[in-house]
């Protein structure tokens, strides 16, 4: 199928139209919960990518399963979930912190994903194929393709600054946690002595930090796991060793005995 620059306007404004609706969505679910406004997601402005990437994904994968809600349903769970776990790893690996964290949910996936917050991605697969994509899609072409070009142009500046800026900000963040692990190998003091400093500078440093307040140092957690386990295998080592020799010895005993 040959997609053609139309094509690629208009997707990309839908794009746009999900992000600010999954930032909306996140913010409304932070002021239930926590009672504030809290700007949610990596980047400064009113925008959440990874909800856009996962309604593009669920609108062009899952269009064949539109008559049967049911595995529609199943396989936008299944979509955001390995979008979520992929955003979660590439970010652990690129900025060395974990940013979200679900290991006290029940049914996760390595502290990635989890259950409870995968089920509602459903709900929004079936809203995004059988509501709003027709609402939206509908709207979108109504413009011509100048108006279309303009804004795509427009939004593409917009993401390109916020992305440059948004990823200094949290490569200072990377840099902070390794500074301050030159001195402790300890983690829960490394991400205290971070988030301290955090709040100490630029309102955009705050608003990452308060966007993602559970966010956690990881190349020092993964030392402190290795250590550990280091450390029960020599225990282990020990242990085995000890019951080595007392085999040994009543073998010898028993040997003894029947001389």
């Amino acid at each position: 199928m040959q997609i053609s620059t139309y094509d690629i306007k208009l997707y990309f404004l839908l794009f746009v139209v999900y992000s600010l609706l999954g930032w909306a969505l996140e913010v409304i679910g932070k002021l239930i919960e926590c009672r504030k406004f809290i700007n949610r997601g990596f980047l400064i402005g009113p925008y959440c990518p990874i909800y856009g990437c996962g309604a593009l994904l669920i609108t062009f994968l899952l269009k064949k399963y539109t008559d049967d809600w049911i595995i529609l349903f199943t396989m936008a769970i299944v979509i955001c979930a390995i979008l979520e776990y992929i955003t979660s790893y590439i970010m652990e690996k690129v900025f060395k912190a974990r940013w979200w964290d679900y290991s006290h949910r029940k049914f996760n996936i390595n502290g990635r994903v989890c259950l409870f917050t995968i089920i509602p991605f459903g709900i929004l697969g079936l809203l995004i194929m059988y509501v709003t994509n027709p609402f939206f899609i509908g709207k979108l072409e109504l413009l011509s393709e100048n108006t279309l070009t303009i804004l795509s142009i427009i939004w593409v500046l917009i993401f390109l600054a916020d992305f440059i800026i948004s990823y200094i900000v949290i490569r200072y963040v990377r840099k902070t946690e390794k500074d301050f692990g030159k001195n402790t190998d300890n983690t829960e003091e490394i991400t205290k002595k971070v988030k301290v400093l955090l709040q100490g500078k630029s309102p955009l440093h705050r608003r990452l930090l308060n966007a993602f307040p559970n966010f956690e140092a990881v190349k020092i957690k993964l030392k402190e796991q290795g250590r550990k386990i280091k450390k029960e295998v020599i225990v282990q080592k020990e242990e085995i060793e000890k019951k080595a020799k007392e085999v040994t010895k009543k073998i010898k005993r028993k040997n003894k005995d029947k001389k």
